[in-house]
């Protein structure tokens, strides 16, 4: 049932928000040039890998080494009035279609963070990641990393189809008020490095 919802609303989603898409593609492509969406290895359901997509909010910009700029360098105006609105994570759609995502589950995060978890939050991964979830709903980037893995876990052991519209519900009201996008001195958030307990130096 929770497939069938995700196919259902994602094709309808598609269909009704395929104007805004091609507009923003057009903004993204004057603004940041090519290529206009972004794509990027993460662990999807049981950690197998999947390329996730996302229209561009950075510019390619390098210093004298050809090493990319910091992330708040990079991120212009535009790029944070996408992120603003969640703009730039209409091309996921597409995800849940292939069944790489769900609409609601736990936001896949970077590859490198697999070895970092312990058992307790690698849980995360027993369900199908989401565009949205129950951490995000509670805080997204401005909590802390313990306690979104908590809130991811807690999900994996209650959800319900009902608990996922109660959560793509809250997750329109979140986008509206703009709330939790960064955590505070950073532009999303900072990289995940372990719990306390298990430091790696990455």
């Amino acid at each position: 049932m929770k497939r069938t919802l995700d196919i259902t609303c994602a094709f309808g989603a598609l269909l009704l928000l395929s104007p805004i898409m091609i507009i923003t593609a057009l903004l993204v492509r004057l603004n940041l040039g090519s290529p206009v969406l972004f794509k990027q290895l993460r662990p999807g359901l049981h950690g197998k890998p999947f390329y996730i997509y996302k229209f561009r909010t950075m510019t390619d910009k390098r210093d004298s080494n050809g090493e990319l700029l910091p992330d708040h360098v990079r991120l212009t105006p535009f790029g944070q009035l996408l992120r603003k609105f969640s703009l730039d994570e209409f091309p996921q759609l597409i995800n849940v279609l292939k069944g790489d995502l769900s609409l609601v589950g736990p936001r896949p995060l970077l590859i490198e963070y697999l070895d970092l978890y312990t058992e307790e939050q690698a849980r995360r991964h027993e369900v199908r990641p989401g565009i949205t979830g129950w951490a995000q709903v509670n805080g997204r980037n401005a909590v802390s990393w313990e306690q979104k893995f908590e809130l991811d876990v807690w999900y994996v052991d209650n959800h319900s189809i009902w608990l996922d519209l109660k959560i793509l519900s809250m997750t329109f009201l979140k986008v509206a008020k703009s709330e939790g996008i960064s955590q505070q001195g950073s532009v999303t958030a900072e990289k995940f490095r372990g719990t306390s307990n298990q430091e790696v130096d990455l």
